[in-house]
């Protein structure tokens, strides 16, 4: 059940900007972490229930977000550094509350399809919403011909709905499940699908194919995938020129209606047809049994249908492409050109190369990395990195990649942890795979595990190269379907004897004779036992329990202070303009509850130069650069008003390390010159110019 409400709580993340602001998933922590507390207080915990490969996971990921919280120590901001901090705790405590029980094959069935269903739902809704919108509407809703609804980031919206996608094609091959969700989950997959061919995400396109070798390669039941994967894909084909016709045929910027209403049925359409002939397909295979011999020979004709398809897409797409060296050299020449998007060329956004600023993000990245090894530069500290160091004019908050993130923002230590515990974790789900091979019984746990390790290989595979860790609406439910994976491996005594550390079979339910309980290497006693039962469930002795309890209240403070204070910034940017003294006073409070972000005094400052109170402004700019010395922006102003004051002297001092922080910016240039010119910097007509700048880059 606290599961379940953690289940919940993704689908509501999804709903709206998938979890990123901090006072989204600031709260959802603490949810989180109270969901835990609740399990570990009525359900208890067994430590020898819980594999070693899951302990040895859980031990890595609580050493990874321990080094997070301590790069706050040497980071260059250090309220950053504490809320990306605060993002991996919330990973650890939702990995935790999932990993740390053991689930029957049933109730991981119920869990993992409720997310998927949901989040097919979800699709539908989003889908029929913006079939339904006027035309001034979809331009919100599709800018640039790429669906951004519900996320706010064409990207993370199509990783949203492939992250499901997988778990329900995984799971619509299930022998054990009913022949109607199998066709509900096999439609909902292609309009899950449909869906985030509306974002037009490159990421997407080339995170497919891996999934689909990932699939084939590592998951039993080969036979069984391609046999559903056939309708699903096909379903998806018949639709996906009617769904990428709205992003490639733009009128002067602006999205055909009558593309998108178009897109929408046929999308549908699809996932009925495709609905109706799983389900047809499921309740047929339910209802008859089938020799061995008739299975062998559909198996064999399923492989040489298989085969042959792969050797007709190989050759379709040879044809398609042209020369594959070449492609691959257009790809990359693109990619590196250093001309970001316009290096592509036209066409579909999606074939027309690989252009963007990422390569320089990277090319930073492994900069910062090779400069600071060992711990890295801090959680989530890049923006400064690259506003000093990058080359195009976008100013990244984070890498774009989990693989540099780790490695740039934690180093070596952090590598090795997050390496180990993923590694880890894997391990106990494809042990949890292998184990359902082995045993007929358990082949509704197996095909559960694979499905749940098919979400998380997604996003892990596609945020490679995108910025999918600060999204909490999907690392969150990704560290779920690794947990709901690791709790449904055997336990040590389980792997050569085949049954509960209690000593009671385990069928593919998880129902079992209760009747009694044994300890390992105990007597058994009755159930409800007090000696034997209740103790074995508490933490032992009241030092544990005490220290237990204080890192959960530590915690909590942790996720609480933040989210708080982000609120009363918000607050005072709501009511600035009516109530200038309420909005300082919000601000000062924000600043109190988070004793290192530089964001309150920002504000302030700039509120401040709107009213023409230059002294607060200078001193609240002072305050921000107290706890950041490196920002950019407060030193810039700080200049300004030193110009504008007469201050010559400070101006340059101010505004050559504003230039040196941020080289790129030209507003800082041309302030500088018109000080060494002998003339002042109007602080006023600055702000104008920054806010101009701002709406163009938006």
């Amino acid at each position: 059940m606290p599961a379940l409400a953690a289940v919940a709580l993704f689908i509501v993340w999804a709903t709206d900007q998938a979890g990123y602001p901090v006072t989204h998933w600031g709260p959802g922590g603490l949810i989180v972490l109270g969901l835990l507390a609740v399990a570990v207080g009525a359900v208890g915990l067994r430590a020898a229930e819980i594999p070693l490969t899951v302990k040895i996971a859980l031990g890595c990921l609580v050493g990874y977000t321990a080094l997070s919280f301590l790069s706050i120590l040497w980071a260059a901001v250090p309220g950053d550094a504490w809320e990306g901090a605060n993002r991996t705790l919330l990973y650890l405590l939702v990995f935790a509350l999932f990993a740390s029980w053991r689930q029957r094959g049933a109730s991981a069935a119920l869990l993992l399809a409720v997310w998927t269903l949901a989040m097919i739902g979800l699709a539908a809704f989003v889908a029929l919403h913006v079939n339904a919108a006027s035309s001034a509407s979809l331009q919100r809703l599709l800018p640039f011909g790429r669906l951004s609804y519900p996320s706010g980031y064409a990207n993370a919206n199509a990783a949203q709905w492939l992250m499901a996608f997988w778990p329900a094609l995984l799971l619509s091959r299930s022998a054990r499940l009913p022949w109607i969700l199998r066709g509900t989950l096999a439609g909902g997959g292609v309009l899950l699908a449909e869906v985030a061919l509306l974002s037009q995400s490159r990421g997407s396109l080339y995170a497919t194919p891996v999934m689909l070798v990932l699939v084939f390669v590592l998951l039993p039941q080969r036979t069984r995938t391609f046999a559903v994967l056939v309708p699903i894909a096909a379903g998806i084909g018949a639709a996906a020129p009617a769904v990428l016709h709205v992003g490639n045929d733009l009128s002067g910027g602006s999205v055909n209606a009558a593309r998108v209403h178009s897109a929408i049925a046929a999308m549908f359409a699809a996932a009925v047809i495709v609905g109706l002939v799983v389900a047809l397909g499921a309740a047929v295979e339910s209802r008859r049994e089938f020799s061995a011999s008739s299975l062998a020979r559909t198996r064999k004709a399923i492989g040489a249908v298989a085969i042959a398809t792969l050797v007709a897409i190989v050759a379709g797409g040879w044809a398609a492409v042209g020369d594959p060296a070449a492609r691959v050299r257009h790809a990359w020449d693109t990619f590196k050109s250093g001309s970001g998007y316009a290096a592509n060329g036209t066409g579909s956004r999606l074939t027309s190369g690989l252009g963007s600023e990422r390569y320089d993000f990277y090319r930073v990245a492994l900069n910062e990395f090779a400069a600071h090894p060992l711990v890295g530069i801090g959680a989530d500290n890049f923006q400064q990195q690259y506003l000093a160091h990058g080359r195009s004019e976008e100013t990244p908050h984070y890498p774009h990649s989990v693989e540099l993130r780790t490695l740039t923002q934690t180093g070596l230590v952090g590598a090795l942890l997050a390496i180990v515990g993923l590694g880890a974790a894997l391990l106990a789900g494809a042990r949890a795979c292998r184990d359902s091979v082995r045993s007929g019984a358990h082949v509704l746990r197996g095909d559960v595990t694979a499905a749940a390790l098919g979400g998380f290989a997604y996003w892990l595979v596609h945020g490679s190269f995108d910025w999918f860790w600060e999204f909490a609406g999907l690392g969150a439910p990704a560290f779920a379907l690794l947990g709901l994976a690791c709790a449904l491996a055997p336990a040590r005594s389980q792997q050569s004897s085949g049954r509960s550390p209690g000593g009671v079979r385990v069928d593919d339910a998880g129902s079992s004779d209760r009747s009694a309980e044994a300890e390992p290497g105990g007597p058994i006693r009755p159930k409800g036992s007090r000696d034997g039962g209740l103790r074995r469930w508490l933490p032992r002795g009241p030092v544990l329990g005490l220290a237990a309890g204080t890192v959960g209240l530590l915690a909590a403070a942790s996720l609480a202070a933040p989210w708080l204070s982000q609120l009363q910034v918000q607050s005072a940017a709501r009511i600035w303009t009516q109530a200038p003294r309420a909005a300082y006073a919000r601000l000062d409070e924000a600043a109190r509850l988070n004793p290192l972000s530089d964001q309150a005094y920002l504000l302030a400052g700039t509120i401040a130069t709107r009213y023409g109170d230059l002294a607060r402004a200078d001193h609240e700019f002072s305050l921000a650069l107290g706890r950041t010395p490196g920002d950019a922006y407060a030193t810039l102003e700080r200049g300004a008003i030193a110009s504008t004051r007469g201050d010559r002297e400070g101006a340059l001092q101010l505004l050559d390390r504003a230039v040196r922080l941020n080289p790129r910016d030209q507003l800082a240039r041309q302030a500088l010159q018109l000080v060494r010119q002998g003339r002042r910097v109007s602080v006023e007509a600055l702000n104008r110019s920054i806010l101009l700048k701002a709406q163009q880059l938006a």
